[in-house]
């Protein structure tokens, strides 16, 4: 009766893993949606697009960019944590959407640490501190002094309330002992526009997005504020080396999808993406940008998991001290 009843339990099991297996190889069977919760054009965008294209011709089916800014991200992320769990949509978060909106917003739209899927990490972006070209300093400690003595008449743009560029201004004033004026964009596009045209005093900008201003002169690069110096602005300078001891500030990018969604679909994006990741033409162009591509020990779902849950903590005590909420 045993042998009979253990032989019964193992064909239900059977029965029931070959649609999960199934559904693992057949999936997507029509496009799949990439929700991008920011501005067209912005950093975020640049890398998801990237992505995307990639990451179509390897599933077999168009990867749909979707751009749905609002609320420092949180409305296009906040779709995927309350939309389908059928595995057709996903979202390119950032430090901004899962981490920082946690403790900025006192009513965020999510959790980000118990409302979606881990997918994978997919790289960390340092940010840059960018002033307008005929702004009288040349490096951070003439900045400083600039600032101090002219705050009340400064502004600094970034591409939203809750972006990663706001909060790296915002921990940047903070760690400088100024008080400047926020301007919130939609989007780094427009934001940077405005810096070029000398409407905004600075921003605290994401690498990808304003490396070409920077290498066009059109604004001046003063501090990297990352640890350590950008790639692909070797000769710049970080904030900590030029006398802001302890000063980090910086973004990432990760995929996510609804809480759920069946793991063996989760799983299939997690390795379609990494093929992405590691085709040469996809890791130049990004690296091109500023990017840092996730090393392979932190692409997997476990990691992105206790990431997240990290930088929430980690971003919480600053944003907090600042006092600033939403």
């Amino acid at each position: 009766m045993l042998l009979r009843l253990s032989r019964l339990a193992a064909l239900a099991f059977a029965v029931f893993a070959l649609p999960a297996a199934a559904l693992a190889q057949t999936w997507p069977t029509r496009p799949v949606t990439m929700v991008i919760p920011f501005a067209a054009g912005g950093p975020t965008d640049v890398l998801g697009r990237v992505m995307a294209e990639q990451m179509s011709q390897i599933l077999g089916q168009q990867v749909v960019v979707e751009n749905v800014g609002g609320a420092g991200g949180m409305t296009g992320t906040a779709r995927i944590s309350r939309g389908s769990n059928d595995g057709y949509q996903f979202v390119l978060g950032t430090v901004g959407t899962h981490a920082v909106n946690q403790t900025l917003y006192k009513s965020p739209l999510y959790n980000a640490a118990t409302d979606f899927a881990p997918v994978t990490l997919i790289a960390d972006v340092p940010l840059i501190l960018i002033v307008r070209k005929d702004l009288p300093v040349s490096n951070l400690q003439e900045f400083i002094a600039y600032t101090k003595a002219n705050q009340a008449k400064m502004q600094f743009a970034s591409a939203g309330t809750g972006s990663a560029v706001h909060l790296g201004c915002l921990l940047l004033n903070a760690a400088i002992g100024t008080n400047v004026t926020h301007v919130p964009y939609r989007g780094s596009a427009p934001a940077i526009q405005d810096l070029i045209g000398g409407r905004v005093d600075f921003m605290c900008e994401i690498a990808s997005t304003g490396l070409a201003h920077i290498q066009g002169g059109s604004v001046k690069a003063l501090a990297t504020l990352t640890a350590t110096r950008a790639a692909v602005l070797p000769d710049l300078p970080t904030a900590q080396e030029q006398g802001l001891a302890g000063f980090e500030a910086y973004t990432w990018n990760a995929f996510f999808m609804h809480k759920d969604t069946p793991p063996e679909i989760v799983e299939r994006l997690r390795q379609v993406t990494i093929q992405a990741m590691d085709t040469p033409a996809v890791r130049d162009r990004l690296t091109g940008l500023g990017a840092i591509m996730a090393a392979p020990e932190r692409r997997g779902g476990p990691y992105l998991e206790r990431f997240v849950r990290s930088e929430i903590d980690k971003w919480a005590a600053p944003i907090r001290a600042s006092g600033v909420s939403e």
